[in-house]
């Protein structure tokens, strides 16, 4: 018996951290690198098949604490663990080159549901 893919959508906002940063050392610049990292670990990651992002920054600016978020990525998963390796990514994924990783500058939520489709029990 097949199952739907999980209809994923990741949400991600910036934080303080990132409109702290100084003109020296890690940069904003670092931090957009690590952000194109994150997606490209979205993207090669087994059982994760990404569908679309959107990008807010224009018409939100500032930390994001919730909604509205700063950026979402809408994918389909194969299970609750791989959500939660896509979400282990802004833990690992590195800013610059050092020891910061990327959650210092941005946080993460899964929300899961399904494709709207008909369903067979209504």
């Amino acid at each position: 018996m097949s199952t739907a893919p999980l209809r994923v959508l990741f949400c991600l906002g910036i934080n303080q951290n990132f409109f702290d940063l100084p003109t020296d050392g890690i940069t904003a610049g670092d931090v957009w690198k690590a952000t194109m990292a994150f997606v490209d670990g979205l993207k090669a990651l087994p059982g994760l098949t990404y569908i679309a992002d959107i990008d807010d920054d224009a018409h939100m600016v500032g930390p994001s604490e919730g909604w509205p978020w700063t950026f979402y990525v809408l994918a389909d998963a194969d299970s609750q663990e791989t959500v939660k390796a896509a979400c282990n990514l802004v833990r690992t994924t590195p800013v610059g080159s050092g020891d910061v990783k990327f959650w210092r500058f941005v946080r993460i939520e899964a929300r899961i549901g399904r494709a709207l489709t008909v369903r067979d029990d209504v």
